[in-house]
């Protein structure tokens, strides 16, 4: 029997109280750790963990690295690692074009970009301890990067298939060492009503696939007809039409939907391909955050 998985937990305003008190039932069921997208303040968000859980590994998923100064993101990191007593890791990315131009930020070079922030965050002095460093991966250049600046990767909506070829970029140390971070956030769908649960989660990655970084990884990953469809339909102004471009076969090695049973046997699937930890990211074809959450820990009590 596989460990259980982790949950990927954010806080929206008016439920921060709630996603705390989430954040330690979670912690209570027996998930093995709470990682924090980027949506709101998940910095912030993993303050809030360190003081309500004890025990839990939790962390960002991922931090975008272009919105502050890496010496301030070290200060706050090294906090955090402290006062949890080193339960948390930093995971960093360059995020997207799009969402960082909503900021007015203009990114750089992604490689080149990641490799000077990690350098000055390290370089940071007068914090204290900084904790693991996790860099958000999905190609090939950024895997590598990962083996040789990281303390681990986390995918965001990897294909399952593809995982062993992926994970073998890394170096055979990394592989051999069960401290090196690797995780992927899958998105999560319960229900018995299985069509329902699929509309839910091409909905979720609708976004995602109008973004070409993600396109060009899934093409990598044998599923150029239904990028080119996706494409296609970009082009001709018609985004309405891309969850009908994404296949059944592409969303079950995406992400996980179906019944308590199927998605447990998905998690069980993502552990054999290698990944570590599978984040599982709740959505519920019956109502929103709160409800995804039960659906979970009804699937897994």
């Amino acid at each position: 029997m596989s460990p259980m998985p982790a949950l990927s937990l954010a806080a929206v305003p008016g439920r921060r109280k709630a996603t705390l008190d989430l954040a330690r039932r979670i912690e209570e069921l027996g998930f093995t750790g709470i990682w924090c997208p980027s949506l709101g303040d998940c910095l912030a968000l993993c303050e809030g963990i360190a003081m309500v859980t004890r025990e839990i590994p939790f962390g960002t998923s991922i931090q975008p690295i272009y919105t502050r100064r890496p010496q301030d993101f070290a200060a706050t990191a090294a906090f955090i690692h402290e006062v949890s007593g080193g339960r948390f890791h930093f995971g960093v990315g360059v995020s997207h074009v799009p969402a960082m131009a909503r900021m007015g930020i203009e990114p750089g070079r992604p490689l080149a970009d990641m490799r000077e922030f990690v350098d000055s965050w390290r370089a940071t002095e007068r914090v204290g301890e900084l904790p693991p460093l996790v860099l958000a991966t999905l190609r090939t250049r950024m895997i590598r990067l990962a083996d040789e600046i990281g303390d681990g990767m986390v995918f965001a909506n990897g294909a399952r298939s593809h995982m062993a070829r992926s994970l073998s970029h890394l170096s055979e140390s990394r592989r051999a060492d069960t401290g090196f971070f690797i995780g992927d956030m899958i998105p999560t769908c319960i229900s018995d009503d299985e069509e329902a649960a699929k509309a839910v989660n091409r909905r979720t990655l609708t976004g995602y696939a109008m973004l070409p970084n993600y396109r060009n990884y899934w093409k990598e990953a044998g599923y150029e007809e239904e990028m080119n469809a996706v494409e296609a339909a970009i082009e001709a102004g018609e985004t309405e039409r891309i969850p009908e471009c994404l296949s059944d076969r592409w969303l079950a090695d995406t992400t996980l939907f179906g019944s308590a049973a199927k998605v447990r046997e998905g998690v069980e699937a993502w552990f054999d391909a290698g990944v570590r930890t599978p984040i599982l990211v709740p959505s519920s074809s019956a109502g929103g955050q709160m409800k995804a959450f039960e659906e979970l820990f009804a699937a897994f009590d």
